[in-house]
Protein backbone atom coordinates (compact mmCIF):
# COMPACT_ATOMS: atom_id res chain seq x y z
CA UNK A 1 0.00 0.00 0.00
CA UNK A 2 1.04 3.45 -0.76
CA UNK A 3 0.16 6.08 1.50
CA UNK A 4 1.08 9.99 0.58
CA UNK A 5 1.27 12.43 3.14
CA UNK A 6 2.12 9.48 5.62
CA UNK A 7 4.58 10.83 7.90
CA UNK A 8 2.09 12.27 10.56
CA UNK A 9 -1.66 12.34 11.63
CA UNK A 10 -4.22 10.13 9.95
CA UNK A 11 -1.95 9.48 6.62
CA UNK A 12 0.27 7.79 9.72
CA UNK A 13 -2.86 6.22 11.18
CA UNK A 14 -3.62 4.41 8.38
CA UNK A 15 0.23 3.17 7.58
CA UNK A 16 0.29 1.60 11.10
CA UNK A 17 -3.14 -0.02 10.35
CA UNK A 18 -2.40 -1.37 7.38
CA UNK A 19 1.22 -2.66 8.60
CA UNK A 20 -0.59 -4.40 11.75
CA UNK A 21 -3.09 -6.34 8.68
CA UNK A 22 0.04 -7.49 7.21
CA UNK A 23 0.42 -5.02 4.21
CA UNK A 24 3.48 -4.11 2.85
CA UNK A 25 3.45 0.15 3.14
CA UNK A 26 5.14 2.60 1.09
CA UNK A 27 5.28 5.81 3.06
CA UNK A 28 5.61 9.30 1.32
CA UNK A 29 5.76 13.27 2.72
CA UNK A 30 7.17 16.19 2.63
CA UNK A 31 9.33 15.82 6.11
CA UNK A 32 12.33 13.85 6.11
CA UNK A 33 12.81 12.71 9.58
CA UNK A 34 9.17 12.20 10.88
CA UNK A 35 9.63 9.87 7.19
CA UNK A 36 12.32 7.72 8.63
CA UNK A 37 10.97 8.15 12.08
CA UNK A 38 7.85 6.26 10.90
CA UNK A 39 9.62 3.60 8.47
CA UNK A 40 12.07 2.06 11.05
CA UNK A 41 9.02 2.19 13.29
CA UNK A 42 6.99 0.25 11.04
CA UNK A 43 10.15 -2.20 9.99
CA UNK A 44 10.53 -3.16 13.72
CA UNK A 45 6.59 -4.08 13.70
CA UNK A 46 7.48 -6.10 11.22
CA UNK A 47 6.81 -4.63 8.04
CA UNK A 48 9.70 -4.97 5.24
CA UNK A 49 10.95 -1.87 3.87
CA UNK A 50 13.08 -1.40 0.76
CA UNK A 51 15.84 0.96 0.26
CA UNK A 52 16.82 2.33 -3.51
CA UNK A 53 20.88 2.59 -3.91
CA UNK A 54 20.59 4.39 -7.09
CA UNK A 55 18.63 7.01 -8.92
CA UNK A 56 18.86 4.85 -12.03
CA UNK A 57 16.84 4.32 -15.44
CA UNK A 58 16.28 0.46 -14.39
CA UNK A 59 15.40 1.22 -10.64
CA UNK A 60 11.41 2.45 -12.03
CA UNK A 61 10.69 -0.71 -13.67
CA UNK A 62 13.07 -2.81 -11.53
CA UNK A 63 12.16 -2.40 -7.91
CA UNK A 64 9.47 0.69 -8.05
CA UNK A 65 6.72 -0.59 -10.03
CA UNK A 66 6.62 -4.20 -8.82
CA UNK A 67 7.00 -3.29 -5.32
CA UNK A 68 3.68 -1.11 -5.70
CA UNK A 69 1.99 -3.88 -7.75
CA UNK A 70 2.91 -6.24 -4.87
CA UNK A 71 2.39 -3.73 -1.70
CA UNK A 72 6.19 -3.83 -0.58
CA UNK A 73 7.09 -0.51 1.01
CA UNK A 74 9.99 1.71 -0.70
CA UNK A 75 11.22 3.79 2.04
CA UNK A 76 14.08 5.84 0.44
CA UNK A 77 16.92 6.92 -2.64
CA UNK A 78 20.21 8.13 -3.23
CA UNK A 79 22.51 9.18 -5.78
CA UNK A 80 25.72 10.65 -6.63
CA UNK A 81 23.67 13.48 -7.20
CA UNK A 82 21.18 14.51 -4.72
CA UNK A 83 19.61 16.89 -6.92
CA UNK A 84 18.83 13.43 -9.24
CA UNK A 85 17.87 11.90 -5.92
CA UNK A 86 15.58 14.35 -4.94
CA UNK A 87 13.59 14.49 -8.62
CA UNK A 88 13.98 10.98 -8.76
CA UNK A 89 12.04 10.72 -5.04
CA UNK A 90 9.76 13.27 -6.01
CA UNK A 91 8.40 11.52 -9.54
CA UNK A 92 8.00 8.30 -7.86
CA UNK A 93 6.71 9.49 -4.10
CA UNK A 94 9.50 8.30 -2.56
CA UNK A 95 9.56 9.91 1.27
CA UNK A 96 13.58 10.15 2.15
CA UNK A 97 16.47 11.24 0.06
CA UNK A 98 19.69 10.34 1.91
CA UNK A 99 22.98 12.40 1.35
CA UNK A 100 24.96 9.33 0.86
CA UNK A 101 25.13 5.53 0.08
CA UNK A 102 26.75 4.50 3.28
CA UNK A 103 24.15 6.93 4.99
CA UNK A 104 21.53 5.12 3.64
CA UNK A 105 23.14 1.45 4.60
CA UNK A 106 23.32 2.32 7.82
CA UNK A 107 19.75 3.46 8.50
CA UNK A 108 17.47 1.01 11.03
CA UNK A 109 14.37 0.95 8.57
CA UNK A 110 15.86 -0.33 5.62
CA UNK A 111 16.04 -4.25 5.42
CA UNK A 112 16.83 -5.14 1.50
CA UNK A 113 18.51 -2.43 -0.65
CA UNK A 114 18.23 -2.61 -4.26
CA UNK A 115 21.54 -1.51 -6.03
CA UNK A 116 21.13 -0.19 -9.60
CA UNK A 117 24.45 1.75 -9.73
CA UNK A 118 26.65 1.25 -12.61
CA UNK A 119 28.69 -2.14 -12.78
CA UNK A 120 31.96 -0.38 -11.15
CA UNK A 121 30.04 0.04 -7.99
CA UNK A 122 28.37 -3.11 -7.56
CA UNK A 123 30.58 -5.10 -5.66
CA UNK A 124 31.38 -2.86 -3.32
CA UNK A 125 28.08 -1.42 -2.29
CA UNK A 126 27.07 -4.35 -1.96
CA UNK A 127 29.69 -5.52 0.05
CA UNK A 128 28.93 -2.67 2.14
CA UNK A 129 25.17 -3.81 2.35
CA UNK A 130 25.68 -7.01 2.92
CA UNK A 131 27.99 -6.18 6.21
CA UNK A 132 25.66 -3.74 7.35
CA UNK A 133 23.65 -7.27 7.73
CA UNK A 134 20.90 -6.07 4.67
CA UNK A 135 19.54 -7.91 2.32
CA UNK A 136 20.69 -6.85 -1.47
CA UNK A 137 19.07 -7.34 -4.53
CA UNK A 138 21.76 -6.23 -7.15
CA UNK A 139 21.31 -5.64 -10.53
CA UNK A 140 23.00 -7.77 -13.00
CA UNK A 141 25.95 -8.18 -13.00
CA UNK A 142 26.39 -8.48 -9.75
CA UNK A 143 30.19 -7.82 -9.98
CA UNK A 144 32.66 -6.68 -12.54
CA UNK A 145 34.89 -9.45 -12.68
CA UNK A 146 34.78 -13.55 -10.47
CA UNK A 147 36.85 -11.88 -7.87
CA UNK A 148 34.73 -9.41 -6.70
CA UNK A 149 32.20 -12.42 -6.88
CA UNK A 150 33.66 -14.16 -4.36
CA UNK A 151 34.39 -11.18 -2.30
CA UNK A 152 30.66 -10.65 -2.50
CA UNK A 153 30.24 -14.54 -1.77
CA UNK A 154 32.35 -14.27 1.66
CA UNK A 155 30.67 -11.03 2.61
CA UNK A 156 27.62 -12.98 2.19
CA UNK A 157 28.57 -16.15 4.35
CA UNK A 158 29.83 -13.94 7.18
CA UNK A 159 26.26 -11.68 6.84
CA UNK A 160 22.51 -12.67 8.40
CA UNK A 161 21.59 -10.55 4.90
CA UNK A 162 21.24 -12.62 1.83
CA UNK A 163 21.89 -11.90 -1.57
CA UNK A 164 20.25 -11.89 -5.16
CA UNK A 165 21.14 -11.48 -8.71
CA UNK A 166 19.07 -9.74 -10.72
CA UNK A 167 18.30 -11.95 -13.74
CA UNK A 168 14.85 -10.85 -13.61
CA UNK A 169 14.03 -13.01 -16.77
CA UNK A 170 14.58 -16.34 -14.97
CA UNK A 171 11.26 -16.17 -12.86
CA UNK A 172 8.97 -15.12 -16.36
CA UNK A 173 6.16 -18.08 -16.32
CA UNK A 174 7.92 -18.44 -19.48
CA UNK A 175 11.18 -19.52 -19.33
CA UNK A 176 9.49 -21.49 -16.28
CA UNK A 177 7.62 -23.14 -18.81
CA UNK A 178 10.53 -23.86 -21.09
CA UNK A 179 12.50 -25.13 -17.92
CA UNK A 180 9.72 -27.24 -17.16
CA UNK A 181 9.72 -29.15 -21.58
CA UNK A 182 13.32 -29.61 -20.83
CA UNK A 183 13.17 -31.82 -17.40
CA UNK A 184 10.03 -33.38 -18.13
CA UNK A 185 11.41 -35.06 -21.48
CA UNK A 186 8.51 -33.35 -23.18
CA UNK A 187 11.32 -32.76 -25.76
CA UNK A 188 13.33 -35.58 -25.92
CA UNK A 189 17.17 -36.06 -25.21
CA UNK A 190 18.25 -32.31 -25.26
CA UNK A 191 20.72 -31.63 -28.20
CA UNK A 192 21.70 -27.49 -28.24
CA UNK A 193 20.54 -24.15 -27.34
CA UNK A 194 20.80 -21.73 -29.81
CA UNK A 195 21.08 -17.98 -27.64
CA UNK A 196 20.65 -14.84 -29.19
CA UNK A 197 20.96 -11.29 -27.94
CA UNK A 198 21.12 -8.08 -29.57
CA UNK A 199 20.28 -4.44 -29.58
CA UNK A 200 20.44 -0.96 -31.00
CA UNK A 201 23.35 0.85 -29.85
CA UNK A 202 23.35 2.96 -26.76
CA UNK A 203 24.23 6.26 -27.09
CA UNK A 204 28.04 6.98 -26.82
CA UNK A 205 27.78 8.80 -23.30
CA UNK A 206 26.29 5.57 -22.06
CA UNK A 207 27.73 4.02 -18.82
CA UNK A 208 27.32 0.93 -20.87
CA UNK A 209 30.03 1.53 -23.09
CA UNK A 210 32.44 2.30 -20.49
CA UNK A 211 35.55 0.28 -20.01
CA UNK A 212 36.29 2.42 -16.54
CA UNK A 213 32.82 1.49 -15.02
CA UNK A 214 32.63 -1.97 -16.19
CA UNK A 215 30.66 -1.79 -19.66
CA UNK A 216 30.53 -3.67 -22.76
CA UNK A 217 28.28 -5.56 -24.32
CA UNK A 218 29.24 -8.65 -22.40
CA UNK A 219 29.03 -6.98 -19.44
CA UNK A 220 25.47 -6.40 -20.41
CA UNK A 221 23.95 -8.76 -22.66
CA UNK A 222 26.47 -11.52 -22.41
CA UNK A 223 25.53 -12.37 -18.73
CA UNK A 224 22.12 -13.16 -19.36
CA UNK A 225 22.79 -15.10 -22.23
CA UNK A 226 25.59 -17.10 -20.09
CA UNK A 227 23.03 -17.35 -17.32
CA UNK A 228 20.66 -18.87 -19.47
CA UNK A 229 23.31 -21.71 -20.85
CA UNK A 230 24.44 -22.34 -17.34
CA UNK A 231 20.40 -22.85 -16.60
CA UNK A 232 19.93 -24.63 -19.46
CA UNK A 233 22.73 -26.89 -17.69
CA UNK A 234 21.47 -26.97 -14.69
CA UNK A 235 18.26 -28.78 -16.27
CA UNK A 236 20.17 -31.21 -17.89
CA UNK A 237 22.91 -31.79 -15.17
CA UNK A 238 25.83 -30.67 -17.31
CA UNK A 239 27.56 -27.49 -16.90
CA UNK A 240 28.78 -25.60 -19.92
CA UNK A 241 32.37 -24.68 -20.64
CA UNK A 242 33.21 -22.73 -23.52
CA UNK A 243 35.11 -23.97 -26.26
CA UNK A 244 35.68 -20.72 -28.76
CA UNK A 245 34.57 -17.41 -28.95
CA UNK A 246 35.38 -13.77 -31.08
CA UNK A 247 34.62 -10.78 -30.57
CA UNK A 248 33.97 -7.46 -32.52
CA UNK A 249 35.38 -4.10 -30.56
CA UNK A 250 33.98 -0.85 -30.33
CA UNK A 251 37.04 0.42 -28.91
CA UNK A 252 40.69 -0.64 -27.38
CA UNK A 253 39.61 -3.20 -24.55
CA UNK A 254 36.10 -2.61 -24.88
CA UNK A 255 33.52 -5.48 -26.80
CA UNK A 256 30.86 -4.29 -28.69
CA UNK A 257 30.01 -8.28 -29.85
CA UNK A 258 30.90 -12.04 -29.19
CA UNK A 259 29.88 -14.79 -30.46
CA UNK A 260 30.71 -18.18 -28.08
CA UNK A 261 30.36 -22.00 -28.51
CA UNK A 262 29.67 -23.56 -25.34
CA UNK A 263 30.22 -27.25 -24.82
CA UNK A 264 28.07 -29.97 -22.23
CA UNK A 265 29.10 -32.93 -21.19
CA UNK A 266 27.30 -35.71 -22.94
CA UNK A 267 27.56 -33.40 -26.72
CA UNK A 268 25.17 -30.99 -26.14
CA UNK A 269 26.38 -27.58 -27.34
CA UNK A 270 25.41 -24.21 -27.14
CA UNK A 271 25.59 -21.38 -29.33
CA UNK A 272 25.20 -17.57 -27.58
CA UNK A 273 25.66 -14.35 -29.50
CA UNK A 274 25.56 -11.07 -27.97
CA UNK A 275 25.87 -7.88 -30.01
CA UNK A 276 24.93 -4.41 -28.20
CA UNK A 277 25.66 -2.32 -31.70
CA UNK A 278 22.97 -4.13 -33.73
CA UNK A 279 20.21 -2.81 -36.66
CA UNK A 280 17.64 -4.54 -34.51
CA UNK A 281 16.55 -5.83 -30.86
CA UNK A 282 16.54 -10.19 -30.85
CA UNK A 283 16.26 -11.81 -27.53
CA UNK A 284 15.48 -15.46 -28.71
CA UNK A 285 16.44 -18.68 -26.44
CA UNK A 286 15.53 -21.79 -28.52
CA UNK A 287 16.18 -25.28 -27.26
CA UNK A 288 16.63 -28.15 -29.41
CA UNK A 289 15.71 -32.04 -28.55
CA UNK A 290 15.32 -35.40 -30.58
CA UNK A 291 11.59 -34.65 -29.66
CA UNK A 292 10.65 -31.12 -30.28
CA UNK A 293 12.01 -27.59 -29.92
CA UNK A 294 10.54 -24.75 -27.47
CA UNK A 295 11.61 -21.00 -28.28
CA UNK A 296 11.49 -17.95 -25.72
CA UNK A 297 11.43 -15.23 -28.35
CA UNK A 298 12.16 -12.72 -25.80
CA UNK A 299 14.16 -14.29 -22.92
CA UNK A 300 15.73 -11.42 -21.59
CA UNK A 301 12.51 -9.68 -21.11
CA UNK A 302 9.90 -12.12 -21.33
CA UNK A 303 7.08 -9.62 -20.06
CA UNK A 304 7.16 -8.06 -23.75
CA UNK A 305 6.91 -11.01 -25.63
CA UNK A 306 5.12 -13.44 -23.28
CA UNK A 307 4.84 -16.45 -25.36
CA UNK A 308 6.25 -19.85 -25.45
CA UNK A 309 7.00 -21.31 -28.92
CA UNK A 310 6.61 -25.52 -28.91
CA UNK A 311 7.48 -27.51 -32.25
CA UNK A 312 7.26 -31.22 -32.26
CA UNK A 313 5.65 -33.58 -34.92
CA UNK A 314 6.33 -30.46 -37.58
CA UNK A 315 3.24 -28.78 -35.68
CA UNK A 316 3.86 -25.51 -34.04
CA UNK A 317 1.91 -24.60 -30.67
CA UNK A 318 2.10 -21.11 -28.48
CA UNK A 319 1.59 -20.77 -25.25
CA UNK A 320 0.91 -17.56 -23.74
CA UNK A 321 1.90 -17.62 -20.32
CA UNK A 322 2.15 -14.48 -17.11
CA UNK A 323 0.50 -11.04 -16.66
CA UNK A 324 2.99 -9.72 -14.85
CA UNK A 325 6.71 -8.10 -15.50
CA UNK A 326 8.98 -10.67 -14.91
CA UNK A 327 10.76 -7.56 -12.83
CA UNK A 328 7.60 -8.31 -10.54
CA UNK A 329 7.77 -12.19 -10.40
CA UNK A 330 11.06 -11.96 -9.41
CA UNK A 331 10.49 -9.54 -6.57
CA UNK A 332 7.50 -11.91 -5.39
CA UNK A 333 9.96 -14.74 -5.26
CA UNK A 334 12.60 -12.85 -3.52
CA UNK A 335 10.27 -11.36 -0.28
CA UNK A 336 8.78 -14.51 0.11
CA UNK A 337 12.20 -15.93 0.59
CA UNK A 338 13.14 -13.59 2.83
CA UNK A 339 10.01 -13.82 4.47
CA UNK A 340 10.41 -17.78 5.38
CA UNK A 341 8.64 -18.90 2.56
CA UNK A 342 10.69 -21.31 -0.66
CA UNK A 343 14.14 -20.57 -1.00
CA UNK A 344 15.06 -18.08 -3.46
CA UNK A 345 16.03 -20.13 -6.83
CA UNK A 346 19.45 -18.04 -8.01
CA UNK A 347 22.17 -17.93 -5.23
CA UNK A 348 25.48 -16.91 -5.04
CA UNK A 349 27.27 -19.59 -6.21
CA UNK A 350 25.67 -19.43 -9.26
CA UNK A 351 26.31 -15.75 -9.46
CA UNK A 352 30.23 -16.83 -9.25
CA UNK A 353 29.86 -19.26 -11.88
CA UNK A 354 28.45 -16.75 -14.31
CA UNK A 355 31.33 -14.53 -12.84
CA UNK A 356 33.62 -17.06 -14.08
CA UNK A 357 32.62 -17.60 -17.15
CA UNK A 358 32.09 -14.15 -18.44
CA UNK A 359 35.90 -13.24 -17.29
CA UNK A 360 36.67 -16.22 -19.97
CA UNK A 361 34.98 -14.95 -22.71
CA UNK A 362 37.18 -11.88 -22.38
CA UNK A 363 40.38 -13.91 -22.02
CA UNK A 364 39.51 -15.99 -25.01
CA UNK A 365 38.90 -13.13 -27.07
CA UNK A 366 42.68 -11.29 -25.74
CA UNK A 367 40.88 -8.84 -23.46
CA UNK A 368 41.17 -8.31 -19.82
CA UNK A 369 37.84 -8.50 -17.58
CA UNK A 370 36.64 -5.84 -15.72
CA UNK A 371 36.87 -4.02 -12.67
CA UNK A 372 39.51 -4.75 -9.79
CA UNK A 373 40.59 -7.24 -7.12
CA UNK A 374 38.21 -5.88 -4.13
Amino acid sequence: MLVSGGTSGLGAAIARAAAREGALVAVTGRRREPGEALAAELTAAGTKALFILGAARIADEGIIAPARTLGHEVVAVAARDRTRAEAFAAGHGIATVHDSYAGVIADPGVDLVYNALVNSLHARWNIAALQAGKHVLSEKPLTSNADQARAVRTATLASPGQVAEGFHYRHHPVNLRLGELVTSGALGDIRRVDLVLTIPAPPDTDPRWSRELAGGATMDLGCYVLDAARQLGAWIGAAPRIVAADATLRAPELDASMRVELGYPGGVTGHCTWDMDAADRIMAWTVTGTQGTATSPAFAVPHTGNRLLVTRNGQTSQEVLGDQTSYTYQLARLAGALQGGPPFPAGIDGSVANAELIDECYRRVGLSPRGFLI
